[in-house]
């Protein structure tokens, strides 16, 4: 599972904002795209320059809703991202027509759109490669009994701004005259570096409890700092979040655990107590005593296996959440299973097996895919396995063993075992580097004998039928498993060999013999 968007780092932020005036109308788009006006702050002349730059559609669709007496603004995340200089494939609009009204309006504009989310007021449209969303002002909140938000649609852009998450999502431009409307001082959050709620944070929160799990998500994506007043809400208010479907908490965590800083979305979850009812798991970690001393709590040694894990990523590929929610629960069986030892020390056996069924059970709490679920809990169950290398006694088979068992996630096991070396002993954390090159190595070795990725018994089902002279059944399932074993044991044989391998196996079994 890899993650949509967030990739790269944090930006530094670009803006060097003194004042800025609210509600200034920007020039229409001209038939010529001419220079940004020098006299703008440097914000806001890069958002009139990428408006202009795709001018035709924010244009078009201006007049258009303003033919039909509409209002529409460019709105939210996109104004923000343009205005930090990052890349924003996305168009939100805003409207005070109706759903059916937008749908009348785009139907002949568009090249084709889409109505999924026409109940929540937002109807969807492509036209040549720029995808839009039109969505009818409203505001939402939550009932105190329900997981679902009530929705009902609003008739200014003000209300509209003012119910939004954050300030910095909370602006918006005016088309076609362009105007930029920020009632909330988003500019001013932007330069500051700080996420703020439009008005009472306990408000904002109440509306909608996953605003809280949001704060900690652009955070982690924008690199802001998340104001007192919004923390103090959260540590209060943690508790509200149950009112939240796990669908929804689930796709705020993924999309946290994939951006840019993860451990400063993590942190506030743990600091505020909202991790306690989205995953339990993690803040238990913060009094569990790494048995090498390395790190104050295995809490702490979790967030840098992440860290590492993440620098291990390739570059210009999207996130990879199953290798990065591996890194973040590799270690939650560890509370489970320690043990206070005769000599001091503390243990942890078989922390890996508990942590696997952890995972696997939280993830099936927040609704994750069979697939997802058991791609990172099968990487938690392995991530101690390179430990028994030692100094390279493995047989071959022992390797092949390896291999077989991460199957396709063996990439990700190589990732997620160099990432859980977080010793500061620099002697140590070489040693460990370099016996894992040595199994890398002798895994490259094999691979161009034998064919490692598949590792399949050397005679099929049709030929273990046709050999034993017996009919599909659960014998040819049991021969088949002991040819692997086989396998896994000896290598590749020839297929006389493998033959007289499955004929003696079959002398031994019940079946064989006749009554």
């Amino acid at each position: 599972m890899r993650c949509g968007g967030g990739a790269g780092k944090v930006r530094p932020s670009p803006l060097g904002l003194g004042s800025v005036e609210r509600g200034r109308t920007l020039p229409a788009v001209p038939e010529q795209t001419p220079a940004p006006r020098d006299d703008l702050p440097d914000a806001q002349r890069r958002l009139i320059r990428e408006l202009l730059r795709r001018g035709e559609v924010f244009d078009d669709l201006g007049r258009l809703f303003q033919a039909a007496g509409h209002e529409l603004a460019l709105v939210g995340g996109t104004v923000r991202d343009i205005l930090l200089g990052r890349p924003s494939p996305d168009l939100d609009f805003t409207t005070d027509a109706r759903p059916e009204q937008i749908i009348e309006l785009l139907r002949d504009w568009a090249d084709a759109f889409w109505e999924v989310g026409a109940a929540f007021g937002t109807i969807g449209a492509r036209k040549g490669g720029s995808v839009v969303e039109v969505t009818t002002y409203r505001d939402e909140v939550y009932r105190r009994d329900s997981r679902k938000p009530q929705v009902t649609f609003g008739d200014s852009l003000e209300n509209d701004l003012v119910r939004r998450d954050f300030a910095v999502n909370a602006m918006a431009v005016t088309l076609p005259n362009m105007t930029f409307v920020d009632p909330h001082d988003g500019l001013g959050d932007i330069a500051r570096r700080v996420l703020r709620t439009p008005g009472r944070p306990e408000d904002s929160f109440d509306d909608d409890p996953l605003r809280m799990l949001r704060a900690a998500r652009f955070s982690a994506t924008l690199g802001f700092d998340v104001d007192p007043t919004v923390v103090s809400a959260i540590t209060e208010m943690a508790g509200r979040i149950s009112i939240v479907s796990a669908e929804r908490v689930r796709d705020e965590l993924v999309k946290l655990v994939c951006a840019p800083q993860p451990r400063r979305g993590l942190s506030l979850l743990v600091d505020t107590g909202l991790a306690d009812h989205v995953l339990p798991e993690l803040p238990k970690l913060v009094l569990e005593i790494d048995e090498h001393h390395r790190h104050k709590d295995v809490y702490e040694h979790t967030l840098t296996v992440l860290e590492q894990a993440i620098d291990l990523e390739e570059p210009g590929t999207a996130p990879d959440f199953v290798l990065r929610f591996a890194a973040l629960m590799h270690d939650v069986g560890k509370p489970k299973t320690r043990r206070f030892e005769a000599n001091g020390g503390v243990s942890f056996h078989h922390h890996e097996v508990v942590g696997a069924k952890l995972t696997a059970a939280r993830m099936r709490a927040l609704r994750f895919p069979n697939d997802v679920t058991a791609d990172v809990s099968r990487l938690v169950e392995l991530h101690l396995r390179f430990h028994g290398y030692g100094t390279g006694t493995w047989t071959d088979s022992a390797v092949r063993r390896y291999v077989a068992d991460a199957g396709p996630l063996l990439d990700r096991l190589h990732k997620l075992t160099r990432s859980d070396s977080t010793t500061r002993n620099r002697r140590k954390a070489m040693q460990l580097a370099a016996a894992y090159d040595d199994l890398e190595e002798r895994i490259a070795r094999l691979r161009e004998q034998e064919q490692l990725e598949a590792i399949r018994p050397d005679l099929d089902g049709n030929a273990i039928m046709a050999i034993l002279g017996v009919p599909p059944g659960p014998v040819i399932g049991r021969a088949w498993a002991h040819l692997k074993e086989l396998r896994l044991e000896a290598g590749p044989l020839p297929p006389d060999e493998a033959e007289a391998e499955l004929r003696r196996w079959w002398a031994d079994q019940p079946e064989s013999t006749p009554d």
